[in-house]
């Protein structure tokens, strides 16, 4: 391993949670698509099964911002495992009537209880704020390491989950997500070592923080962003299948995640030096560039290499984001502000999913590549009306009047 990435793992605990980390994250990458493979190998409608997926991601839109301001308030294992259990439960409610031909509401309404999933991510990137607050090095590198499991999650996940589902039994995928969520929370939050401590009560204000107005812009442009996600995910399942290989899916996909792996890493190793809001500006426009070759790929080899290519801007452009939201956000209020971009994603990929379902099943695979194309549009839009936010000066965070207080406290000691 580099010697930036073995100088942040030489803080005790960060591998383990890290490792946890992976596995609790794995769903993210899993239960979506495999509920889109379980309803369409049982019934053959992409567009109930988008609509599915869409429910799921929307859901966890809702519930995960307040799930993470909790956490900021009461700590991460005081409410992550209530909330696990709670995901899990309405997953096997899904996964029963799906199997069973329940009608279509019941499936709706347990796929809407799946949402109360936590975001994981956030909370692994909340303990490495922790642990390196104030050492902007050190914090680069953590993020790009944790993007980098994001992309290997969305690489192996897929793969198993719609492997699974193919060839063993349609609910495999969805199943073995929510084995994969019990095993990474518990292990995370038995490790309290390395839990963030809450701040104090008097800390916490009611307000939330995507009332920070460069959060607004990263969460807005990360709506346009997740339908890209969703609108691939969907449109290369039934691209796959139109070709008569739909388990190649997951390989497809796992490209995708490869090309986004392979960049969080080398990215992670760079020094970078100016405005963190200019290279994210040029990361989105490269995302939505990378769309338009999809609508021209003929078989699924030149689709997994154009994949490969658009790949390659995610995860720099992911490591940039948080870095920006530590930014943008009080202390108190930064597993919060990271699970808002989560948010953002979610309802992107909720829109992105139903949108080609409907024209998957309305015009075929290959016209469902549009989906994609016309979110990184809007994707462009979104970011380049609202950049200038990201560089206006913020004020003063929380945590810095903390310090301020703690420095002068000190001062007044060493003077008596």
């Amino acid at each position: 391993m580099p010697s930036p990435y073995r100088a942040i793992f030489a803080t005790p605990g960060s591998k383990a949670f890290s490792a946890a980390g992976f596995f609790g994250r794995m769903p993210l990458s899993m239960m979506g698509i495999g509920v889109v493979t379980m309803i369409s190998q049982l019934t053959g409608r992409y567009g109930l099964a988008g609509l599915l997926s869409a429910t799921i991601a929307l859901s966890a839109a809702v519930m995960g911002p307040q799930i993470s301001r909790l956490v900021d308030r009461h700590g991460q294992a005081r409410v992550l495992r209530p909330a696990t259990l709670a995901s899990v439960a309405a997953a096997s409610g899904l996964v029963v009537c799906a199997q069973t031909g329940a009608p279509d509401w019941t499936l709706f309404a347990f796929s809407a209880g799946v949402g109360c999933v936590p975001s994981v991510g956030s909370m692994i990137r909340a303990r490495w704020a922790a642990i390196y607050r104030g050492s902007a090095r050190e914090l680069h590198t953590a993020y790009a390491w944790e993007s980098t499991v994001d992309e290997a999650c969305f690489i192996f996940g897929p793969i198993i989950s719609i492997g699974l589902s193919t060839a063993w039994f349609p609910a495999a995928g969805p199943v073995l997500a929510a084995v994969f969520l019990l095993i990474g929370v518990f292990w995370l939050t038995a490790q309290r070592s390395t839990e963030p401590v809450p701040l104090p009560r008097e800390h916490h204000s009611g307000a939330s923080a995507l009332r920070s107005p460069g959060l607004q812009v990263l969460v807005m442009t990360f709506v346009a962003t997740g339908a890209i996600f969703g609108a691939v995910d969907v449109v290369t399942v039934a691209f796959a299948d139109e070709e008569g290989r739909k388990a190649a899916a997951s390989l497809v996909l796992a490209v995708y995640a490869l090309g986004s792996c392979l960049a969080g890493l080398v990215f992670g190793l760079l020094h970078l030096k100016g405005a963190a809001g200019r290279r994210w500006l040029v990361g989105v426009c490269a995302m939505a560039v990378s769309m338009i070759p999809l609508q021209l790929a003929g078989n699924l080899t030149v689709l997994a290499v154009a994949l490969f290519v658009a790949g390659l801007s995610i995860a720099p452009t992911m490591v940039t984001t948080m870095a920006l939201v530590e930014t943008h956000v009080p202390r108190s209020q930064l597993t919060e502000g990271m699970t808002w971009t989560s948010t953002g994603l979610a309802v992107g990929v909720a829109l992105g999913s139903a949108a080609a379902g409907w024209v998957v099943d309305a015009a075929g695979a290959r016209a469902g590549y549009a989906v994609p194309t016309v979110a990184g549009a809007v994707a462009v839009v979104v970011a380049l009306l609202g950049y200038r936010r990201l560089n206006r000066p913020v004020p003063t965070r929380e945590g810095r009047r903390i310090d301020e207080q703690e420095r002068h406290d000190k001062r007044g000691a060493d003077l008596a």
